[in-house]
């Protein structure tokens, strides 16, 4: 009698049009994700998201505008010295004219170090090239050769027992 292997079923969340595996997510609430970056800008930059795709930030309730914010800053007080960080960025896109290439709001936390870049405004620069990048892409895991997903996930899981 053969028996056909047992296929693994991937836990994921929606990001937009992505699936995000929940390996990917550090810390969570009952309305928010925070998640490690595909494509981080510098080292720790991380994405919070509502779990509920929503499209602008005006699309979310107020109860979800508390808790994504409140979950960023939970995160940031956490990977700022994690990564020797003395900052943060935290930024939003709301719409594509801002550069959201993602049709869900999420908002970027970025531990910053003095110097990290030579103009301090440059680090929007850098989060608008990466979401042309990302707009440009016609296969997203072509654009993983940078992080792979276990890549990711030990991330995820390095600042995961942050939180515990």
């Amino acid at each position: 009698m053969s028996s056909t292997p047992e296929i693994k079923q991937v836990e994921t969340h929606q990001f937009g049009p992505y699936k995000i595996r929940t390996s990917e997510v550090f810390l969570s609430t009952p309305l928010s994700l925070a998640m490690v970056n595909l494509k981080p800008v510098v080292p720790g930059h991380v994405l919070i998201i509502p779990r509920r795709v929503a499209l602008r930030f005006q699309d979310l309730s107020h109860e979800e505008v508390a808790d994504i914010w409140t979950l960023a800053q939970r995160v940031g007080s956490v990977i700022e010295p994690h990564f020797g960080a003395v900052s943060l960025t935290f930024a939003i896109q709301d719409g594509a004219a801002a550069g959201q290439t993602v049709p869900h709001v999420h908002i970027h936390c970025l531990p910053r170090k003095m110097g990290d870049f030579e103009n301090n405004d440059e680090v929007y620069d850098k989060i608008d090239e990466h979401a042309e990048q990302m707009k440009e892409r016609l296969d997203l895991d072509k654009e993983r050769v940078v992080r792979t997903p276990d890549e990711m996930a030990a991330e995820a899981a390095e600042l995961r027992v942050l939180f515990t």
